[in-house]
């Protein structure tokens, strides 16, 4: 993907420790894409990037696609057929709520930790932490134009 202008490495390095920690309590996995702007409806382009990133190859169907478009203030969240299956109905919208406050003051940062964290929460209910438990997608944030 291009490169990142949305993050300096430190506050990168925030984000990926929190879809870490996250991702240590939970046999979930969860990834970040941001990009400038997003054409036509912001869920089928997350729909899109959630195949393109291969989300859905994981064992249990439980990848969480959490995207951003900064120019057009566009955000989703979504997860692949495993999650939705049991998380509660409106789950996805109470992440967002809590996300979009910190985002809507400037503090992409603290929303993205504070929405992986709950997320990663949720995910642990269902999908709880196995010894045997492999990291099947990158932790790494994906970037667009």
């Amino acid at each position: 993907m291009s490169k990142n202008i949305f993050l300096s490495k430190e506050e990168e390095l925030l984000v990926v420790q929190a879809i870490q920690a996250a991702e240590y309590q939970t046999g979930g996995e969860i990834r970040i894409h941001i990009e400038t702007s997003c054409k036509g409806n912001v869920l089928d382009r997350t729909a899109w990037l959630f195949k393109s990133l291969k989300m859905h190859k994981t064992a249990l169907r439980n990848g969480v696609l959490i995207y951003l478009s900064t120019d057009d203030r566009k955000f989703a969240i979504i997860g692949d057929a495993g999650i939705n299956a049991v998380v509660p109905v409106g789950f996805w919208n109470d992440a967002k709520e809590l996300m979009i406050s910190h985002f809507s003051k400037g503090d992409l940062v603290g929303g993205f930790v504070l929405g992986i964290g709950k997320v990663g929460e949720k995910l642990k209910e269902f999908f709880p932490y196995e010894k045997d438990d492999v990291n099947e997608l990158s932790d790494e944030i994906s970037y667009g134009k």
